[in-house]
């Protein structure tokens, strides 16, 4: 994947300049915490970056920005504009962990698969831009009619090829645990036949879709792992609805603990999902208390700012 020298050119000048103004002042260690921008989905990019230093979070996860899904295509990331967003991620000692595509692998129709690479391959040339080390896809459903097993091998199919497509980008392609593709054994089996992939593991999702037992999940799928979801919800009226983290029923200190033993090094991401369930907290409120609970826990899980 090349960068024109142009632009390489005006990315090394802006990097440079960063580097020069962090030399006056001492970086403070942070925690491994990231969120993901579905959190605070009417926010501005410096909104996000400005939150994000002010809370300690060390990351941020990019999925949609303000109401738009398909991050290529927004005007803050044009390709004039990737050194700007770089120098504003820089100034505030931040990294972005992920570009999260709604790409998809298990529809039988052979064009919308192909769409779906092509979508893929849109996003891994955004995040090798960011310097993103990631781009997250699903599985995503068994499609009626069809059988597990089938749907199982197409998933397995397109991780491959974008996998393939992404070599010598720097960028990962994860699979996260989500619809009908979050228990232990379907999620290794997939990652096993697509070794150039890697997992975005949703604690919850595993917990709530499939009824594992985290411990049992991360036993079998922990290999694979390189970024998390996490998030608490509780049993209410009839279904679940996301509670502060916390206040839920979700074994959230129990996931961390199976990571920082298994010397886990991404981060500890914050999903909330705001833009798809506008009724729950406000992130004003659920990005400052995720932060403040999980440093707790990490420390007391024996993880350490970096």
């Amino acid at each position: 994947m090349n960068i024109s020298r142009r632009a390489f050119l005006t990315m090394s000048g802006a990097s440079l300049a960063i580097a020069g103004a962090a030399a006056d002042r001492r970086r403070k260690p942070r925690f491994p915490l990231s969120f993901s921008t579905l959190g605070c989905p009417a926010w501005s990019w410096s909104t996000i970056l400005d939150t994000a230093a002010r809370e300690g979070y060390a990351a941020i996860e990019l999925r949609g920005l303000e109401g738009t899904m398909d991050l290529p295509s927004h005007p803050a990331f044009a390709p004039g504009r990737i050194a700007s967003c770089l120098a504003d991620v820089d100034a505030l000692e931040l990294r972005l962990v992920s570009v999260d595509s709604s790409v998809a692998f298990h529809t039988v129709d052979a064009g919308e698969r192909s769409r779906a690479v092509d979508d893929g391959q849109r996003h891994i040339e955004l995040a090798h831009r960011l310097r993103a080390p990631y781009v997250r896809v699903f599985g995503d459903k068994v499609p009626p009619g069809d059988s597990r097993p089938a749907t199982i091998s197409r998933i397995v199919d397109g991780l491959r090829t974008l996998s393939a497509a992404a070599r010598g980008s720097g960028v990962t392609v994860l699979i996260e645990s989500h619809g009908d593709f979050t228990d232990a054994q379907s999620l290794r089996t997939i990652l096993t036949e697509a070794p150039e992939a890697a997992l975005l593991w949703d604690a919850h999702n595993t917990l709530v879709g499939s009824a594992e037992p985290v411990a049992r999940t991360f036993a079998e799928i922990g290999r694979f792992v390189r970024h998390t979801h996490l998030k608490d919800s509780r049993s209410m009226d009839g279904g679940r609805r996301y509670v502060l983290t916390g206040l839920g029923t979700v074994p959230i200190r129990e996931t961390i603990e199976l990571l920082a033993r298994a010397g886990y090094a991404g981060y500890y991401g914050f999903e909330w999902e705001k833009a798809w369930h506008p009724e729950i907290e406000e992130p004003e409120v659920a990005l400052p208390h995720y932060a403040r609970v999980m440093r707790e826990w990490l420390e007391a899980a024996g993880v350490r700012p970096r």
